[in-house]
């Protein structure tokens, strides 16, 4: 009953409601865009691509992420990602270049400036992956029988056309962040993650059916791999929200006849400050090897090896890089120095430990002592999908025991129902739990 009254309380905030109804639509727009294909591509010979994105890791990975667009061929297929990938390049420039540096304290309008850097990058970005996506189109239509010819006028439209596409998607995302529940790039993804589940699922029910040839453990066993998944998320769900409060003391300042200051307040330090970005780095680098494995004749030796995502070796180099990634994404994301040095112009202190460099020392003490069961946390859960591969559970359905899927989902999941939970308890109306408060990511991204 509680859960009903929920939604009428929900239903019952014009504002919220309106924000819901957008989101919903442009979520729709965006679906239906997945399914419109490139111009002048006969939906009937997709099955090559699609054969050959279930074959890659790196490719799956991405249509995954554009929510089956990218085997589709179609207008969205380069989905959000080229964004994405700038954010990261602008964001890792804002911690060297001191140009940059200044424009991310510059408030709003740096913040802006940086944005539209972020766009232009993203163009020059999707100038270079729209004609390689068209490329390996054409090869893979070509090698499965399916004559394409692509010239250079061809290709320079279907290009735009891809650009175009990503952009709108970009667009859609920050309509979600202004008029919808937030979060917009964030929800495109997790919304292009979620579509791939239902199939992954009934595929993986029917493969657990008697009868099957690849059938074992019946209905038993997948009930037993529903109860790990929901055990992995729990566990993801603390991994996201962990945090280590460290206690700080405000001074009292006397202006006028007024008396500020002297409350308590609390630093909460994440458990894993570094998000799913480790994870990203992590794969790009283990995808070294799987590109150069296809120009290699061999078929064994180091290639091989690591070619093998489900071999020891991948994943133990795997892990090994996301513990080391974590720490360095946490280094150069949580300054200690800084905080210290914005406590102290705020005549606040750590009850304790002395204001300035003791204060740096301490916070970076503590930071390297929770970073490091993050980062082993976090390395189990990206290695997950290989331990559920090697129990029998089916490829797409084992993305979503662990690695970045999984993370992006129970992060903007707990987003999403933090600004909903907000608008009900702004209106006077009870949250959605009953005790205790849900807490989202409050710092960090979801990618």
């Amino acid at each position: 009953m509680r859960f009903i009254q929920t939604i009428k309380n929900i239903w019952t905030i014009e504002e919220l409601r309106k924000r819901i109804l957008v989101t919903l639509l442009l979520v729709l727009v965006y679906r239906l865009g997945c399914y419109v294909v490139l111009p002048g591509i006969n939906p009937a010979h997709l099955l090559a691509l699609e054969k050959f994105t279930e074959s890659s890791g790196l490719m799956q990975l991405l249509n995954m992420f554009s929510g089956g667009a990218f085997s589709n061929a179609s207008i969205f297929a380069l989905g959000i990602m080229p964004y994405i990938t700038a954010s990261i390049v602008i964001q890792l420039l804002g911690m060297v270049l001191p140009s940059f540096q200044k424009m991310q304290r510059e408030g709003e309008s740096g913040h802006q400036k940086l944005t539209q850097y972020t766009r232009y990058l993203t163009v020059v970005i999707l100038c270079v992956q729209g004609p390689a996506y068209l490329i390996n189109l054409q090869h893979q239509l070509n090698g499965a029988g399916q004559p394409m010819t692509m010239g250079f006028w061809t290709g320079a439209y279907l290009t735009i056309i891809l650009a175009a596409g990503s952009m709108f998607i970009m667009w859609l995302g920050e309509r979600i962040t202004d008029r919808g529940i937030g979060n917009g790039i964030s929800f495109i993804i997790m919304v292009g993650i979620i579509a791939r589940l239902p199939q992954a699922f009934l595929y993986e029910i029917q493969s657990r059916l008697p009868g099957t040839s690849s059938g074992q453990g019946g209905l038993v066993m997948f009930v037993v791999e529903i109860v790990l998944l929901f055990a992995v998320t729990c566990g993801a769900v603390l991994l996201v929200q962990g945090t280590r409060k460290v206690p700080v003391q405000y001074a009292k300042r006397i202006v006028g006849n007024r008396q500020y200051g002297g409350a308590r307040q609390y630093i909460p330090l994440k458990v894993n400050a570094a998000g799913v970005m480790p994870i990203i780095f992590a794969q790009a680098i283990m995808f070294i090897p799987l590109t150069l494995a296809g120009f290699s004749a061999s078929g064994s030796g180091f290639f091989a090896t690591f070619s093998d995502v489900n071999g020891f070796w991948y994943n133990f180099v795997y892990f090994l890089l996301i513990v080391a990634f974590t720490y360095f994404y946490t280094a150069i994301t949580v300054r200690p120095t800084q905080i210290a040095e914005n406590l102290k112009h705020n005549n606040g202190f750590i009850p304790g430990v002395k204001p300035g460099k003791k204060t740096a020392e301490y916070l970076d003490s503590i930071m390297s002592r929770i970073t490091f069961p993050g980062s082993i946390f976090l390395g189990i859960v990206a290695i997950l999908p290989a331990f559920a591969r090697m129990f029998g559970v089916s490829q797409n359905f084992a993305q979503f025991f662990g690695g970045t899927s999984l993370l992006i989902l129970v992060g903007v999941v707990l987003d999403t129902l933090t600004q909903i939970e907000s608008h009900l308890m702004t209106h006077h109306y009870d949250g959605l739990m009953k005790e205790g408060k849900i807490k989202g990511r409050t710092t960090g991204s979801a990618y």
